[in-house]
């Protein structure tokens, strides 16, 4: 059951100061609907050909062993819903109550996650090396374009987790168990959004009825407050954000992919 942690937000995107107090101490915000169903249904369409015509497999080949693969064929910033997803302005806008006004883009990730994809265990994406502060924001924001349901995997998440300093894995031992104090987030209609702080530990939690369910769709933009270098999590970030900058996807934000915010390549973490 989802809990009522949530407020209507304004068509002006303007977001309440219980709101940003609400993200500030929890760490998660969900929208509901948040995206214009036009650019939602473009976005699936483009999550088809992802994993379809095995672009996804390819970019994780490109991440797991670039010097075999090189860069991939297509980045998903390139296809032009997922780009535009990258600078939607309602989103950005929503990032700067709740980051700043600087921040710059890390990572995007796409999927259609078939109906009996396995839990994923209790996490967080915090990318810091060795992790040691919280001094600067790292925010996921979680676009679930067909929305959530009983017959797809929940996400669960651990409110105030975020304020804790400890290692990515740390509660991986626990799998996808029930946590004293979580959250479960199982009804979204589509095109919701989970506004995510990084270092919130949270969990795929698999649907009750297996493959008897439906595809997720699901896309994960990571964008990180500047201030501090951050690790990169593609080897050929350098690229992507070149990349980007050539598509014109920054909107008029010069940070947004800006290559001085980022430490070097060094790994998976």
């Amino acid at each position: 059951m989802t809990p009522n942690l949530t407020l209507p937000v304004e068509r002006t995107l303007r977001l309440s100061d219980e709101q940003i107090d609400r993200f500030a101490r929890l760490g998660y915000l969900v929208l509901p609907g948040f995206l214009p169903d036009e650019l939602a249904a473009r976005l699936r369409r483009e999550a088809d050909r992802w994993v379809d015509e095995g672009l996804r497999e390819k970019s994780i080949a490109s991440c797991v062993d670039p010097d075999t693969h090189g860069l991939p064929p297509v980045m998903e910033l390139e296809l032009a819903a997922h780009g535009e997803l990258v600078g939607h302005e309602p989103l950005l806008d929503v990032l700067s109550q709740v980051m700043g006004p600087d921040f710059v883009f890390h990572h995007l990730h796409s999927d259609r996650q078939r109906p009996d994809v396995p839990g994923k265990p209790w996490h967080h994406d915090y990318e810091q090396r060795p992790q040691t502060d919280r001094n600067h924001a790292m925010i996921h924001t979680l676009h679930y374009l067909d929305g959530l349901g009983p017959d797809t995997s929940a996400l669960v998440v651990l409110p105030g987790s975020h304020l804790e300093v400890a290692g990515k894995d740390a509660r991986g031992h626990l799998g996808t168990a029930e946590l004293p104090g979580e959250a479960v987030i199982d009804h979204l209609p589509p095109g919701s959004t989970v506004v995510l702080h990084s270092a919130l530990f949270h969990a795929r939690r698999p649907a009750r009825g297996g493959l008897s369910g439906r595809d997720r769709y699901f896309v994960d933009a990571s964008y990180c407050q500047v201030g501090t270098a951050w690790p990169p999590v593609k080897p050929y970030w350098r690229h992507m954000l070149r990349r980007a900058r050539a598509l014109g996807l920054d909107r008029g934000r010069p940070e947004l992919f800006a290559e001085r915010h980022f430490t070097e390549y060094t790994g998976p973490a």
